[in-house]
């Protein structure tokens, strides 16, 4: 059993019922469910996820202190940590995990400011720039069990796309590094007689690769080690992971070398031609460079359409 139903399954026969019984104030201004760190958020947990950290637990996001007093809020915590400990044969740790709780009795402020600086979900363009998207990707995966007074789940969909204008931003920056990296030192590097030196250049290549895909599907990239997992679903060009394994993990000599040439430009034509079809580009050519410097072109945002056209990576 993955973690997500595991604890979809936990809430609905111990922790539902604690709610209504212990606290019929407050259950509908709660958000109960599993989203955040950890696999099983993202629905990506097996049996090798279960040896740490893996539990029959849920989150219950309150509201600030203002709302909801540190009394009734300590109540809860008593209340939720004395929920059954086994589950389907599932145990829940007596410590917690390395960073804190995952689990448990959460201030969704706390929750949020953590991963945005911002408690309430509202953030300015240059937080929106700055932000690592594997913290706003813990904001959106999972799922809410129990809605409540919705303010988490309208925080979750107003934060699920970010805004065109720094999609826009953060896709010149990284096509702009693709075609450094693949198109450019790659080749170069060969030419040098440094295979290393172009197995780090493959390397930044299929990282801008990954991070330029993720923003084609306007989806957010998680963490690092969960990056191919979550590619090979996607729609668009998803399908592109097996040749950006290939990539990483052949070597460079005379055999391959060329193959792996081919095998960059064939995934530049291809995010090109994704580009133009989504009217992010005007560039009529394979070239990846030209291409990043048409979309940043297309911002509307004067500002950012003036900075650096890496300032977004």
């Amino acid at each position: 059993m993955q973690g997500l139903e595991l604890s979809r399954q936990y809430f609905e026969t111990y922790g539902a019922p604690m709610l209504r019984e212990r606290f019929p104030a407050w259950a509908d201004r709660l958000a109960v469910g599993l989203v955040g760190s950890g696999s099983e958020c993202f629905g990506f947990d097996d049996a090798v996820s279960q040896d740490h950290d893996f539990e029959p637990g849920f989150c219950i996001f309150l509201p600030e202190e203002d709302e909801l007093d540190r009394k009734t809020a300590f109540q809860m915590e008593r209340a939720y940590a004395a929920l059954p400990r086994e589950f389907l044969g599932f145990s829940r740790p007596k410590l917690s995990p390395a960073g804190g709780a995952r689990r448990g009795v959460i201030r969704l402020g706390d929750f949020l400011e953590a991963r945005t600086g911002s408690r309430d979900g509202k953030l300015s363009l240059e937080q929106w720039l700055r932000l690592e998207e594997q913290y706003l990707a813990e904001i959106v995966n999972g799922a809410l069990f129990w809605t409540g007074d919705g303010v988490f789940a309208a925080i979750r969909a107003q934060l699920s796309r970010q805004p065109a204008d720094v999609r826009k931003k953060k896709l010149a920056g990284h096509l702009l590094l693709m075609a450094q990296a693949g198109q450019y030192n790659y080749p170069r590097c060969l030419a040098h007689g440094e295979p290393a030196a172009a197995q780090l250049a493959v390397g930044e290549f299929v990282r801008h690769a990954i991070a330029v895909i993720f923003l084609l599907n306007e989806r957010y990239l998680p963490y690092y080690k969960w990056q191919f997992r979550a590619l090979r679903a996607l729609p668009l060009l998803g399908s592109e992971a097996e040749t950006l394994e290939l990539l990483l993990t052949t070597d460079n000599g005379k055999t391959m070398a060329q193959a792996k040439q081919d095998l960059i430009e064939n995934l530049s034509s291809a995010v090109i031609t994704a580009l133009q079809n989504q009217s992010l580009t005007v560039a009529l050519c394979g070239d990846l460079e030209k291409n990043a410097y048409s979309v940043n072109d297309r911002i509307e945002n004067a500002a950012l359409r003036n900075a650096h056209i890496l300032a977004a990576v």
